[in-house]
């Protein structure tokens, strides 16, 4: 691998902990959304990464989170709240060897929360309002992880661009 060709690397990566950073900030946006256009309360949503080297432990981690093929991962574009996601999100990274990839996005299949609030017109009968299992501290938790990260991998492309320049200056 060339010195560009770590650039490439810290840029799959770059994108990736975006990605993750706006699925984190859909969760924190949707914590108190009982209900969605299919009548359910909303459900958290999680990233898988992938190495670009080995797709297939990718692969593996998908369908063992979710009992079902890569096939049965929500698209990124179809979330709620999300302004920017595109199914693409990863695409180009897939190309970089060694590179990190978004293999998609699944959904926490937890039960919902259930609240008494018999004076919301969404209660059930029994005066019952369901909320999703969304704990504001974790996703706080995941948004400072993918901060950090994010932050990290732009300090490598910083040096890296350092580095370069520095080699320029050698050949003067």
């Amino acid at each position: 691998m060339n010195l560009f060709g770590m650039m490439d690397v810290s840029g799959s990566a770059l994108k990736a902990e975006r990605v993750r950073a706006e699925v984190v900030a859909s969760n924190m946006a949707n914590a108190e959304t009982s209900r969605t256009a299919d009548g359910t309360p909303y459900q958290r949503h999680h990233v898988v990464f992938a190495s670009n080297d080995s797709t297939s432990f990718g692969q593996s981690m998908l369908s063992q989170m979710t009992g079902m093929s890569a096939g049965g991962v929500t698209p990124m574009a179809s979330l709620p709240g999300m302004m920017t996601l595109t199914s693409g999100a990863g695409s180009d990274a897939a190309s970089v060897p060694g590179g990190v990839s978004v293999t998609g996005v699944i959904t926490d299949k937890s039960a919902p929360l259930r609240r008494f609030e018999p004076q919301n017109p969404e209660a059930d009968k029994d005066g019952y309002v369901q909320y999703p299992d969304i704990s504001p501290l974790t996703e706080m938790v995941d948004l400072m992880g993918a901060s950090r990260a994010y932050g990290l991998n732009a300090s490598a492309v910083q040096a890296e661009k350092g580095m370069v320049s520095a080699s320029l200056d050698i050949a003067k």
